[in-house]
């Protein structure tokens, strides 16, 4: 069975698979009920240290492997058993229950939870949990937290390993949030817990736990580099060789795509990637799909996906329409390096999901007299954006325009 196969689908039987959220405190935090499912299970699955807290058990033990889903056929062949399955805290955050309900129908599971590391240490710190960030570090990149890091902002983080701490530290002091506190809350609610707090740029907290969590109070200095919440980031965030939406005419175009929670975009031609990075800002469980036929400039867009927040863009290296082919269907697609090719749009339109918008600006007489075409075939709208700055002229000032940006936007039927 892999991890993408289909939930067991035959009639539900009663509750044989029980997930129990367990602390750092072992048998002495849970209740009657686990333990009474701990006594009675036939397997007990979890990680090395979870079972090592829960010992001696009389049934069948089975520690995660690497990767855990590895593990999942040996859980759901034992269906209609007795089968424990232990996790952190509140296993439905950040926590493998949600991979074992998409296997097991919630009807056949039972689940007794803790609280989460995110409640404990709120608790020990007296925050209000629904003014923080709450970021998971643990397997991902530490960039994720980089669109959190906002002037007054109190953070909680699951760190990945004992240096997690020390690295964000460098992290924030690098961009002009030196001032900021770290309180890293190791292995809480257990014999070993412990409570420290340091500053970004005077961090000297060593010997970390590896389970730990690091709570952030942001202070930001003046030119601190702060992710503004806006679209149309400044062109200096992306790293570019002049192959970049401009920050203005990328405002336009996202308003334009119109991004929604949990959408896919397509980025056709993405160059810089700014404009797939700037959808995936908008809300965190965005995703778009780069593809970029320059090898160079692929990279690029990866590079600074991660810069921004370790985000949810796959970079495809290849051309367009071919390298197209068996991609999911987007919510919304982009088109920004040229529309001369009929074949590029006709796979972009019929990969597009009903309701999807699709937008492609032109710079060029052709690639608008194309859009024209379009336009009177397809519908929608169109528009031409100028902008112009100012520059020195001599040792006055005068407007310099840009060329002319004319956009087309259809939404399919």
């Amino acid at each position: 069975m892999s991890r993408n196969e289909a939930p067991l689908s035959s009639a539900a039987i009663a509750p044989w698979l029980i997930v129990i959220g367990i602390g750092e405190d072992g048998r002495a935090g849970l209740s009657a009920a686990a333990l009474h499912a701990l006594a009675d299970a036939e397997l007990v699955v979890g990680g090395k240290r979870h079972l090592d807290l829960v010992a001696p058990l009389a049934g069948e033990t089975l520690a995660w492997p690497s990767p855990i889903h590895d593990a999942f056929p040996a859980i759901t062949a034992r269906r209609g058993g007795k089968v424990v399955v232990l996790a952190s805290g509140d296993p439905f955050h950040y926590g493998v229950g949600v991979q074992l309900a998409a296997l097991v129908p919630p009807a056949e599971m039972r689940v007794i939870p803790q609280p989460s590391a995110f409640a404990l240490a709120c608790a020990r710190l007296g925050w209000a949990q629904q003014d923080c960030a709450l970021v998971s570090l643990h397997g991902r990149a530490l960039e994720r937290i980089v669109p959190h890091l906002q002037p007054g902002a109190r953070i909680l983080a699951l760190s990945w390993d004992g240096a997690t701490p020390r690295k964000l530290a460098a992290l924030l002091a690098a961009r002009g949030m030196g001032r900021s506190s770290l309180t890293v809350l190791e292995a809480m609610g257990g014999p070993r817990e412990r409570l420290r707090i340091a500053r970004a740029d005077a961090f000297d907290l060593s010997g970390i736990d590896p389970l730990n969590l690091v709570a952030v109070e942001v202070v930001a200095d003046r030119d601190a580099r702060v992710v503004p919440l806006a679209v149309g980031l400044d062109d200096d965030w992306f790293e570019n060789d002049g192959q970049i939406t401009k920050a203005e005419i990328r405002a336009v175009t996202l308003a334009a795509l119109a991004p929604g929670a949990g959408e896919l975009l397509w980025d056709v031609g993405a160059g810089s990637g700014s404009i797939g990075i700037e959808w995936c800002l908008r809300h965190p469980a965005n995703r778009a799909i780069a593809i970029e036929a320059h090898a160079e400039r692929a990279a690029r867009v990866g590079r600074n996906a991660l810069a921004l927040g370790g985000l949810a863009v796959m970079v495809i290296e290849g051309r367009a329409p071919e390298a197209l082919a068996g991609l999911e269907p987007p919510h919304a697609v982009f088109i920004g390096g040229g529309i001369a090719d009929p074949a590029m749009f006709d796979a972009c339109w019929q990969a597009l999901r009903p309701g999807g918008r699709l937008v492609v600006n032109a710079v060029t007489l052709e690639g608008e007299a194309r859009l024209a075409a379009l336009f009177a075939e397809y519908g929608g709208t169109m528009r031409r954006i100028g902008i112009e700055r100012l520059g020195a002229v001599g040792g006055k000032h005068g407007w310099r325009p840009a060329m002319a940006v004319t956009q087309w936007r259809v939404v399919k039927p």
